[in-house]
């Protein structure tokens, strides 16, 4: 039949159906065992809010490739199911159900229908925590003050999501600061620090209180991490997930006896001896740069490749290439053995930084040594090694 949907795009409607089914109801299992077991209406609240986005995504064209009747796994069980007698136990299987259910959509929508891909990205990163809280409330001794304390548990859940961050989104003042990275968040970025140093003009510290407590909203809101420079204050304001620190500012130990354990802590490196201190105070993530010169670091040399190369070999924990990056520096600074990037201007100064985020996006996903396309690229790239 003229204008009918080819086999695979069938296949892979039937495939997305399903997994939105499985999410929705995992879902509905844990928001029911918070109304009902923890009675904590604002586990209810987030947990039906996650449901209720999905929901909103399960577009007509994939209910209507159902083929229930002819599926060869319907009605099949495991016998692990069985097995499930306890709360936490029921709980963390269908956390589990959904979290892998959102993987499989991520992964098969991102041609077809990228903001469902984008949508069930982030409601993954989100659940992360949530399933935490939602272990700690059903603890025999939980009560609704300590549910929300920050654990361990909280504090490897940021570690966790921060391996798994190749694009990392650095503010600049602009007009409409959080309607940008609101875009770049539907783009795809689940890594955001707010960056606004001293002298910017117009902006004292009142405003840049209420511009970070709006973009951590939106960060939260979309499963992104949020990170503040510099200043550990505004961090503990705004409970950010933790600080990026210079040269210059705070040594991390003390650093971390202010924040604590479970926050993150990144360090801008521009040599060798840097990184390995950062690693041994504790950091979490290293900036490696600038590559390019930039002017949101003026008077500072780039390092070029030369010092990606040397972090790629010898990093034991994250690190990002940082400064003045594009997409068109991308397969270089991917060839040199990066595997996270941060951008400003590439994404913050963009027409579209929807679009430009997916871009990097893309070129992330697929880029790396062995990469032909990458190795052809690079022979035209004027970065300094």
């Amino acid at each position: 039949m003229a204008g009918s949907p080819a086999p695979d795009q069938v296949a892979i409607h039937r495939l997305i159906d399903a997994n939105l089914d499985r999410a929705r109801e995992g879902l509905r299992v844990l928001e029911d065992w918070c109304r009902f077991a923890l009675e904590r209406g604002d586990l209810v609240v987030r947990t039906k809010d996650l449901r209720h986005r999905l929901g909103q995504r399960h577009a007509d064209h994939y209910k209507l490739a159902r083929r229930t009747a002819t599926d060869p796994s319907t009605g099949l069980g495991h016998p692990a199911q069985e097995q499930r007698r306890t709360p936490d136990q029921v709980i963390g299987a269908n956390a589990a159900r959904v979290q892998e259910a959102l993987r499989v959509i991520e992964e098969f929508a991102r041609a077809g229908d990228p903001e469902l891909a984008q949508d069930a990205a982030a409601i993954r990163y989100l659940l992360y925590d949530l399933e935490v809280e939602l272990l700690q409330a059903s603890e025999p001794t939980a009560d609704p003050a300590s549910a929300t304390a920050p654990t361990p548990d909280a504090a490897a859940s940021r570690r966790q999501r921060l391996t798994a961050c190749n694009l990392y989104l650095v503010t600049a003042p602009v007009p409409d600061l959080a309607g940008v990275v609101e875009a770049a968040l539907r783009g795809g970025v689940r890594l955001v620090q707010y960056r606004a140093k001293e002298g910017t003009p117009g902006l004292d510290d009142q405003r840049r209180l209420q511009e970070a407590q709006v973009l951590c909203d939106l960060c939260r809101q979309h499963g992104a991490l949020f990170l503040v420079n510099d200043r550990i204050d505004l961090a503990l304001a705004v409970e950010a997930d933790g600080v990026h620190l210079g040269q210059g500012d705070l040594p991390v130990p003390l650093a971390r006896r202010l924040l604590g354990p479970e926050r993150l802590i990144g360090r801008s490196t521009h040599a060798l001896e840097q990184l390995e201190q950062a690693v041994a105070d504790g950091c979490d993530y290293v900036g490696v740069g600038p590559v390019m010169a930039t002017p949101t670091k003026p008077g500072r040399e780039p390092v070029g490749l030369a010092y990606v190369r040397q972090a790629a070999a010898q990093s034991s924990i994250p690190f990002f290439a940082i400064g003045g990056l594009t997409a068109e520096h991308l397969p270089a600074v991917l060839a040199a053995g990066a595997r996270r990037v941060a951008v400003v201007r590439a994404v913050i100064e963009a027409e579209d930084p929807a679009a430009a985020a997916r871009h990097l996006l893309d070129q992330l996903d697929v880029g790396g040594p062995a990469d032909t396309h990458t190795h052809r690229v690079l022979k035209h790239q004027e970065i300094p090694s």
